[in-house]
């Protein structure tokens, strides 16, 4: 219930920061950034699933092959009352998971091979029940929502920004002016981003908490995060885009000791703590 008052609370905001932006910047230019940004978002938002699988060589995995894990996910799914989603394999040995789609009717479970590897079958059913928590939550929707806000108020100010530097206005009281909002063009884009990474960890604690309530277990998960984040430090992803990090169970490139504002993940530690202190 926090995390989605959260979640609430930080898209308001993206919400009031897209308005002042229109506010200063005018409707126009706001309007034409919304048409654009929102067209890119719904494409995205409909072929997101196909576009990151074919990102990742991920293929369709065959029960036949994969009885184990099909066993799992039908379990969950069960327990999470969705749909049986489609279960695809990553060909690489960096452990992680994710899943996508715009909702439960057409969505898709992926784990690696290098992840069926290092979990025993409680951990990889603690994964899988926190990716169907994404699922159950609407993650996808929201995260749509979230980078459709700021990639508006991004490119808004982007624009005024390039306007007001070839614009020509050099008066004295326009070039004072034009120089506080410039900074605005600045600023404004990085908070929106802050804001949006803000959400993506706040879904994170909520689907660690709705998987672990799915299968009445959060020590296996807690564990399965410390397993995935000391193997991806060595053994990290070699291909993809860090733009899908967010996708991940744990993000699958080096950790470089970012700033925790920046991250799009919680820290695992946190992580594994709270699930640990539940009550399941």
């Amino acid at each position: 219930m926090i995390n989605q008052f959260k979640t609430i609370l930080m898209l308001a905001s993206l919400t009031a920061l897209l308005l002042f932006v229109g506010s200063l910047f005018g409707t126009s230019g706001l309007i034409l950034a919304a048409v654009i940004v929102g067209l890119m978002n719904v494409v995205s938002y409909f072929f997101s699933h196909k576009i990151v699988l074919a990102m990742y060589g991920a293929k369709e995995a065959k029960q036949s092959e994969y009885s184990s894990l099909y066993r799992i996910v039908k379990d969950v799914a069960q327990k999470a009352g969705l749909p049986m989603p489609k279960v695809y394999i990553i060909p690489t040995n960096s452990p992680n998971a994710f899943a996508t789609g715009r909702n439960p009717e057409h969505a898709v479970v992926a784990v690696t091979e290098g992840i069926m590897k290092i979990l025993n079958e409680k951990e990889l059913k603690g994964v899988i029940a926190h990716e169907f928590a994404h699922i159950k939550n609407r993650d996808i929707l929201i995260s749509t929502v979230a980078g459709t806000i700021a990639g508006i108020i991004s490119y808004v100010a982007n624009m005024f920004m390039w306007s007001a530097m070839f614009g020509g206005r050099d008066d004295d009281r326009g070039g004072g002016n034009i120089i506080g909002l410039l900074l605005l063009t600045i600023l404004t884009p990085i908070i929106a981003s802050l804001i949006q990474l803000a959400i993506s960890r706040s879904r994170e604690y909520l689907a660690d908490e709705s998987g672990a309530e799915y299968v009445h277990d959060g020590h296996s998960l807690a564990d399965a995060l410390e397993k995935i984040e000391k193997n991806v430090n060595v053994n990290p992803m070699k291909f993809g885009n860090q733009a899908t990090a967010h996708l991940f169970i744990s993000n699958p490139f080096r950790n470089r000791n970012f700033l925790s504002m920046f991250m799009t993940h919680p820290p695992t530690s946190e992580r594994a703590r709270r699930l640990r202190s539940m009550k399941v």
